[in-house]
């Protein structure tokens, strides 16, 4: 699952492009299935949402959390594919976005009515 925040003025009008581009760098990077798209936005309000220094209205925060089993330098390589494409496709440069991928153990999981590990996906978790 993912989760943008961002500045609902900055962040509304883009969601749809960035739906895409996260769920393409999911697929490239990770080996995501087309049909494995969660993503959840957060617009706020601009008194709800406090940027560090030196970044535009336009600075977005990506939760990504997922299972346990990426490599580093998987988890590296999406990270930096999603930089691109942000600043490729939406002309975000990469200090208005910030990252962090959060993993869990598959047992810490729930959906369809089982955890994790005893789901069988149709996706590889240990890239």
């Amino acid at each position: 699952m993912i989760v943008i925040y961002g500045v609902k003025e900055a962040l509304n009008p883009r969601k749809a492009k960035m739906s895409d581009l996260l769920h393409q760098c999911m697929q490239q990077v990770l080996g995501m299935p087309e049909d494995k798209r969660a993503h959840r936005f957060i617009p706020m309000d601009s008194d709800d949402f406090y940027a560090p220094g030196g970044r535009s209205a336009a600075y977005t925060v990506i939760e990504i959390n997922m299972m346990a089993g990426r490599s580093p330098e998987t988890i590296k390589a999406l990270i930096k594919a999603i930089f691109r494409a942000f600043e490729d496709g939406l002309g975000l440069a990469p200090v208005d976005v910030e990252i962090t991928v959060n993993e869990q153990p598959a047992h810490c999981w729930g959906f369809r009515g089982i955890t994790g590990d005893e789901a069988r996906l149709n996706y590889r978790i240990d890239v």
